[in-house]
């Protein structure tokens, strides 16, 4: 089985790509910052690419390169996010389009042009906020990004029918992320957890919406 990981240098992405990588899957590897990219690519024997999700055209060429290094794809995951919380009257334009470039825009350019990369059974995982976790002080465009996606992921529904498409819903995950929030959680998940959880909903049916729980 062939999974390309877009976010590959995130928590999560990384997470998800060595799980698979012990399961002897073929894991191809993507995200922007191309030191971390070139050691993760190293250590999984891996092909990798870096792309600016916030660029149509970088995704398009990224899912291009993939199809021509592995042929059909048997499974995307878009594990590339971003917070930058802060109170909406400070809001700065170059921190809220990077907010959305990797929480709403590049899934939409994933799914775009991904889904006919897609094998038969092949499936999408693309990572989701839960509701009544991110709707707090400071967070309004993270949450607002969010909940597109979420939208996002049920109109394609409609028009891709036949396409598994899964929104993953974990609580709080110890990554990266929070250091652009400050604290982690008390009580956050591993993101070994996280990609457990998508690893063995990939080996059966699929879910459309998995809820990981701590």
């Amino acid at each position: 089985m062939t999974t390309l990981i877009i976010g590959a240098t995130g928590g999560i992405g990384a997470a998800t790509a060595r799980a698979l990588a012990a399961r002897d899957e073929t894991v191809l590897l993507s995200g922007r910052d191309e030191a971390k990219l070139s050691a993760l690519a190293g250590e999984l024997g891996a092909w990798s690419r870096a792309a600016d999700v916030g660029f149509e055209s970088h995704v398009k060429a990224l899912l291009d390169a993939a199809a021509e290094q592995a042929g059909t794809l048997d499974t995307l995951v878009y594990a590339a996010g971003a917070a930058l919380p802060g109170p909406l009257a400070g809001a700065d334009p170059a921190q809220v389009r990077q907010v959305w470039n990797a929480n709403y825009f590049g899934a939409l350019w994933t799914l775009k042009h991904g889904l006919g990369r897609l094998g038969a059974g092949g499936r999408v995982y693309l990572l989701g906020a839960r509701p009544e976790l991110v709707t707090a002080r400071g967070f309004s465009q993270y949450a607002a990004s969010k909940a597109a996606l979420a939208a996002l992921v049920s109109v394609t529904r409609l028009e891709a029918r036949g396409a598994g498409l899964t929104l993953v819903l974990p609580p709080a995950v110890d990554t990266g992320l929070w250091t652009q929030v400050g604290r982690v959680p008390r009580g956050a998940l591993a993101p070994e957890e996280v990609a457990r959880a998508i690893v063995e909903d990939r080996a059966g049916a699929g879910e459309t919406e998995l809820r990981v729980q701590g």
